[in-house]
């Protein structure tokens, strides 16, 4: 279902989630999607102790066969010109629930998801917060609710050390992507993720 199908695949800065996210891109692209990755800046620029920004970007590149996308001036042409069938975002930090559940248009990874909702198209979003069930539950219940969302399922990834965090089943991404391009939300959407 997903051949020949544009996809933007935004990354935002969960760093410890990438290792479990860049199989999936890998997935896609076997599936036959052609893939485009957006990074935000922290993923763009930031060396963690998960990995080098300059290697991840490489990664990408070579996994994709496009230099990943920094910069607003790359982004926003992607609306009008309609570039994309679906726009992923895995994973989706707090962060960038906050500013997408707030319109806040500041980097180029939320740009990328604004000019193509213009569209009337998917965006779907691949949660991995810690605060997913302190101060970003609201973001999440409001994109929940929202025309042209939809989640990865997801759950508690560690309920007891970490008792508001939320990670999606990132094994689920495909099967996601399939249903928002026909309108459905992949169901259940809360799942048991820690176990």
């Amino acid at each position: 279902m997903l051949v020949g199908k544009k996809i933007g695949f935004v990354l935002t800065g969960s760093h410890c989630t990438m290792s479990r996210v860049l199989p999936q891109v890998a997935r896609l692209i076997s599936e036959g999607a052609d893939v485009t990755p957006i990074l935000s800046p922290a993923v763009a620029t930031s060396d963690t102790r998960y990995g080098k920004a300059a290697e991840l970007r490489l990664q990408l590149a070579a996994t994709t066969g496009r230099e990943p996308w920094t910069a607003f001036t790359e982004v926003e042409p992607s609306g009008p010109k309609k570039l994309f069938d679906v726009v992923v975002v895995a994973p989706c930090t707090g962060n960038t629930l906050a500013k997408l559940a707030n319109g806040i248009t500041d980097t180029p990874s939320t740009m990328a998801v604004k000019a193509h909702l213009r569209n009337g198209r998917p965006v779907v979003i691949a949660v991995s917060t810690n605060d997913g069930l302190g101060a970003n539950a609201r973001n999440i219940g409001q994109l929940l609710n929202a025309k042209n969302f939809y989640f990865v399922p997801f759950g508690q990834d560690n309920p007891f050390e970490k008792p508001y965090s939320l990670e999606a089943k990132l094994e689920l991404l495909t099967e996601t992507i399939e249903q928002a391009l026909i309108g459905r939300q992949l169901q259940p959407v809360l799942i048991e993720r820690w176990r």
